[in-house]
């Protein structure tokens, strides 16, 4: 039996899951961190930066999450076969190393031929032409990060799934580092560099995401973990096969994602609709609600691969104990993320824009409504990623698509926009659908997962 067999205990599961956690979630924490910097950055430009740059990133994230759902179904596939038999495991691991490497080369080329056309799209979705002329220029250099972000989401799920997290986290902690320092001196002309404003971000961007995934795959290529797996050797071999395995799984997901990811985007153009202020202040209460969200989105890796190994290993009892400590722990840490955001919202979002800019106290005072929106669904929101990552372990993924297009979109995209606009609720009324739709996906998770072994989910015993 694979590794499931050596927890016998819910609270021996809890330990191993946390500490297969603790990495990937500080990992996730210093991805954000990653993108606040830049935000926190780009906000001492002003408004009008701030909002063409959320909208830039909007559009690519969507995008980007689509293809960590193609990425992320590496991770159940190599679980499994670790389960069952970690020793004969090495080809399977390769060959699915293999199709994701390739998968990411096709993916984020056929990406960068639409993204190239940004700004026609923003004005295409109702954006002013300020906005749409400024978030296209960012996203013509932003988007080069796409191939070295999805390769860095695959290197990261193949060192967890092997055990193995921490070398991405200082990997990360590095870009993270290097990031800031790179803002710091290209918006602004510090360290000799010149101050290119807006698209020095974007530049600093692509330079920390690029020396990221180099470090990482070095690491992978000569770490004693990974050596004998061989995971770089004839990687550029077609693996039609392993490609179309990964596909079937990873499709699902990515379609999910795209519906989680979507409702946040169309969310930004609705805002855009009302006005730049909206843009802004969404564009904060969005950070600050991200941050929290690392947290289970780093526990919902370390639930693929637990309850991966189970299902690998045909050990239902220990299936079970890895899907509920995974959600009891998400629901204990979302329960003081939500408390803090509702206790001090103003404080929070003051970190994000100089007060001395011109329109600064209107923006802030629209994050602080928004943020005390965000604290209402943080309990939905770890619920409904760890129950997908919970369905995803037993390679159940098709189901959960359709339970993300009723609740993202019927639900919190259909309501948000008639809250906003016919019920006239503005910008509240958006974030008010994001959180009844991320609520109603939440209990259709933890539902289907509670009805597991009804459903045939499960598998018999080995």
């Amino acid at each position: 039996m694979g590794d499931a067999g050596k927890v016998d205990s819910f609270g021996a599961e809890l330990q191993a899951t946390l500490r297969l956690a603790g990495p990937l979630v500080l990992t996730q924490l210093v991805q954000t961190g990653i993108y606040t910097t830049d935000v926190i950055m780009i906000g001492r430009l002003g408004s009008l930066p701030l909002a063409a740059s959320a909208l830039a990133v909007s559009l690519l994230s969507g995008f980007f999450f689509c293809g960590t759902g193609l990425m992320s179904a590496a991770a159940p596939i190599m679980a499994a076969a670790l389960g069952r038999d970690r020793a004969g495991a090495g080809e399977t691991l390769r060959a699915t190393f293999h199709g994701g490497v390739q998968l990411a080369l096709l993916y984020s080329a056929a990406l960068w031929l639409l993204l190239w056309n940004g700004e026609r799209l923003m004005l295409l979705f109702g954006q002013a032409p300020a906005l749409a002329a400024t978030g296209g220029a960012f996203l013509r250099l932003l988007m080069w990060t796409m191939l070295p972000n999805l390769l860095l989401v695959l290197l990261r799920a193949t060192l967890a799934t092997l055990g193995r997290p921490g070398p991405a986290l200082w990997v990360m902690i590095g870009g993270l580092l290097l990031n800031a320092l790179g803002n710091y001196g290209l918006i602004f002309g510090h360290f000799g560099l010149p101050a290119l404003g807006l698209p020095g971000s974007a530049l600093a961007s692509v330079i920390s995401a690029s020396a990221m995934v180099l470090l990482l795959g070095l690491y992978v290529a000569r770490s004693g973990l990974t050596r004998d797996f061989r995971l770089w050797h004839g990687v550029l071999r077609f693996e039609p096969a392993r490609m179309a395995a990964i596909a079937r799984l990873g499709v699902p997901i990515a379609v999910t994602l795209a519906f989680e990811v979507s409702i946040f985007s169309a969310a930004i153009y609705f805002m855009g609709w009302i006005d730049t202020v909206s843009v802004a202040a969404h564009a904060i209460a969005l950070q600050i609600a991200s941050v929290t969200f690392m947290v289970p989105l780093g526990l919902s890796q370390a639930t693929v691969v637990r309850v991966g190994l189970a299902f690998g290993a045909r050990d239902c009892v220990a299936i079970g104990r890895a899907g509920w400590a995974s959600l009891l722990l998400a629901m204990l840490f979302m329960t003081i993320a939500a408390g803090t955001i509702w206790a001090i919202p103003r404080p929070l979002a003051a970190l994000f824009l100089d007060r001395q800019l011109s329109g600064s106290t209107a923006v802030l005072d629209l994050a602080v409504r928004f943020l005390t929106i965000a604290a209402l669904f943080q309990l939905a929101d770890g619920a409904q990623v760890v129950g997908a990552a919970m369905l995803r372990g037993l390679h159940d993924t098709r189901v959960p698509m359709l339970f993300a297009l009723v609740g993202y979109w019927l639900v919190g995209l259909g309501g948000g926009y008639a809250l906003a606009f016919n019920a006239g609720w503005r910008g509240e009324g958006i974030w008010a659908g994001l959180a009844l739709g991320l609520a109603v996906v939440a209990v259709l998770m933890i539902a289907r997962w509670s009805w597991r072994e009804r459903l045939g989910l499960t598998p018999t015993a080995a």
